[in-house]
């Protein structure tokens, strides 16, 4: 379970939503765009070494090429499972979609084809790999007693063990210990799902094969080991997964599966920020319910899926500069310097959550050169994002924006609307509330209204998709277009 998943209020009551005010527009993509993904990243060959390491027979090693190739098929009908959203439909209403239907893992969205996913300062030996950063061990540790008892409890006081990530970056210090509350940070759990996606998205798939064997495949071993509470051969296996991944960076093998890539598969993305928030913003997170209701410094957070069908929808690629005014603890930024690596920009008003964003950032950087990624230029910004002056300098030049309305109030949405005259045209702006009143219609009475350059686009997210409600609910995506508005002044009609 992510920690994006615990801060979301199972069975809440949704924030009521402002009666429809835009005609419905479905917007209809294709998906059939030719990619490069991890997924479909393959090589035909694997190092012995790796398999020797791993503890497996030679005999063991050497599967059956059908066996291999099923479990590379099994990884990229994985892929193409889809995000589902109302431009998949067809020529169907968007309001037809089953109201609880779930979001599918999704990678189908434009990339720059220039973009470089590897991080080459994580590769190399620039400053020995050492950088300040939040250890697994400095949030889960014994001196917490209320808090954390030992996993190995039979076998002694166990030694922290350290954990190598996929680059050349410094290993990450782990207590094995586990939380007396299962919401806390399960560190054995983290050391896991890190292990399990190195191996998915890092390795060559005949690697990655072995690696998952059923049987004897180190995966299983380290988890047979923790069901066992044998603290001894977890150990063990943490250390000869030390050497393993090691011995694919420095052969090459996890470069090459980088640098065929060119987009991140959205399980990887979650899993690094999924790190940063347990180690920045949980430990604080009671910190952001601190705020006033009835006005517009109301918190509440988008989950990453819901995050990437905006990215996707949007065809924000890394050349574009994306805005996220109210940015909150800064995870969409986050998400889109990450997942996209463009040019990202928040503003925030609330202090404590400015305070956490910062935090998020600095930790984000240090995760990313863990995991060897190259990321987007992040920028966050303090104060109201309609007098920022950074902000108001970036607003003609935004790709994309992001505004998270649900609670504003009508006059902050009526205020921040006069401001989309600046935007540049084709520029889009999500929202969770539509900034064009219904039935709008362009006249003489009206031609200064920013109303006129807005086609808006209603759209459907699903369920489990924002922080503080179970329930679906609709997002609108308005365009800059200013066509209508100039046939209008020189005919009279639109």
């Amino acid at each position: 379970m992510s920690f994006f998943s615990l801060i979301q209020k199972k069975g809440s009551k949704p924030i009521p939503p402002a009666p429809n005010s835009i005609r419905k527009e479905i917007v209809h993509g294709s998906s059939n765009a030719k990619k490069t993904s991890f997924l479909n990243t393959a090589y035909s060959t694997s190092s012995s070494s790796m398999r020797k390491r791993v503890g497996l027979k030679r005999n063991e090693a050497h599967r059956s090429n059908a066996t291999v190739q099923e479990h590379i098929r099994r990884r990229k009908r994985s892929q193409q499972a889809r995000l589902v959203s109302d431009s998949d439909t067809g020529d169907s209403d968007a309001s037809s979609q089953p109201p609880n239907k779930k979001f599918r893992a999704t990678n189908d969205k434009q990339k720059s084809m220039k973009r470089q996913l590897r991080s080459l300062t994580a590769f190399s030996d620039e400053d020995l790999g050492q950088f300040p950063m939040v250890h697994a061990s400095d949030i889960a540790a014994l001196d917490k007693p209320t808090k954390y008892r030992p996993v190995f409890s039979q076998q002694g006081e166990q030694e922290p063990i350290q954990l190598q990530y996929p680059s050349a970056s410094q290993k990450e210090t782990f207590n094995l210990v586990e939380p007396l509350q299962k919401d806390d940070f399960k560190p054995l759990e983290d050391i896991t799902e890190t292990m399990e996606t190195a191996v998915n998205y890092y390795l060559p798939p005949v690697d990655a094969a072995v690696f998952n064997d059923d049987s004897h495949g180190l995966l299983r071993r380290l988890k047979r080991a923790r069901d066992k509470r044998d603290g001894a051969a977890f150990v063990l296996v943490i250390q000869e997964w030390n050497d393993a991944i090691t011995e694919a960076r420095k052969d090459g093998r996890v470069a090459r599966v980088l640098d065929e890539s060119t987009e991140l598969d959205l399980k990887l993305i979650e899993r690094i920020l999924t790190q940063t928030y347990a180690r920045t913003v949980s430990p604080r997170v009671s910190t952001l319910r601190q705020y006033e209701n009835g006005t517009d410094n109301v918190y509440g957070e988008l989950l990453p899926k819901f995050v990437s069908e905006i990215f996707r929808v949007t065809n924000l690629g890394s050349t574009h500069v994306f805005l996220d005014l109210g940015s909150g603890v800064g995870n969409v930024i986050l998400q889109a310097a990450l997942e996209v690596g463009c040019e990202s920009w928040g503003c925030e008003i609330m202090e404590n959550a400015c305070a956490l964003a910062e935090l998020q950032e600095h930790e984000f950087k240090a995760r990313c050169r863990l995991w060897g990624l190259a990321v987007g230029d992040i920028n966050l910004e303090r104060g109201d994002f309609l007098e920022n002056q950074n902000i108001i300098k970036m607003l003609p030049k935004a790709d994309v924006i992001l505004v998270n309305n649900q609670a504003f109030t009508p006059e902050l949405n009526d205020r921040l609307t006069s401001h989309f005259l600046d935007l540049k045209e084709g520029c889009q702006v999500v929202s969770l509330k539509s900034f064009v009143p219904t039935g709008h219609r362009i006249t003489s009475r009206n031609l200064n209204s920013a109303y006129n350059v807005l086609e808006v686009a209603q759209k459907r997210y699903y369920s489990a998709c924002v922080s503080w409600t179970d329930a679906p609910g609709s997002y609108y995506v308005s365009r800059k277009d200013s066509s209508r508005l100039k046939a209008f002044s020189r005919n009279g009609v639109v």
